[in-house]
This record gives structure tokens, sequence and C-alpha cells, in this order.
């Protein structure tokens, strides 16, 4: 992923990730924003990575795609599930 970002929030690594588990499970936008609670527009900017998540975002994404929040944001290269405890 190569996008021209003028205020950069992640490092590339963090987005593609978010990109690639997104596609991998089949979602749009659309419906992984609503499950976040924003709006596909908002959704859409964290993925350019124009703007920032709030960590509980990170937490409903890891759920959601039943990771670990290290995965998502590259402190683990290991796709292990969402801890339950």
């Amino acid at each position: 992923m190569n996008t021209r970002r003028s205020n950069p929030h992640y490092p590339d690594y963090v987005i593609a990730r978010i990109v690639r588990l997104r596609k991998k499970s089949g979602l749009s936008q659309k419906e992984v924003a609503g499950v976040l609670g924003v709006e596909q527009q908002t959704y859409s900017a964290y993925e350019r990575g124009s703007s920032m998540m709030h960590i509980k975002e990170f937490v409903r994404l890891a759920k959601l795609y039943n990771v670990s929040v290290d995965f998502i944001t590259g402190a683990s290269d290991l796709m292990g599930e969402y801890p339950r405890f």
C-alpha cells in the first residue's frame, strides 16, 4: 500500500493490516464502520491513515477479526485469537 499521507499517524504496516483483515473477512468499510460506531467516511480515513482511531476502536477490531490488538498494531506477528478473560 503506497498512499500519501500529509500527517501520518500510524506506520504503513498497521494500516495494511487493518485493510487486509477487513478484506479477508469480506466486509465493506461501511460494515466495519457500523461495528465501530463511526461513519463510513471516518473509517475510510482510518484506512488512509489520515485520522487516528481510539484504543477502543482497536479493541473492537480485534474482537471483530478474532486477533489480538498486538497483531493489528504490529507489536506481534502472531495472528493469535483475541484474548478472553
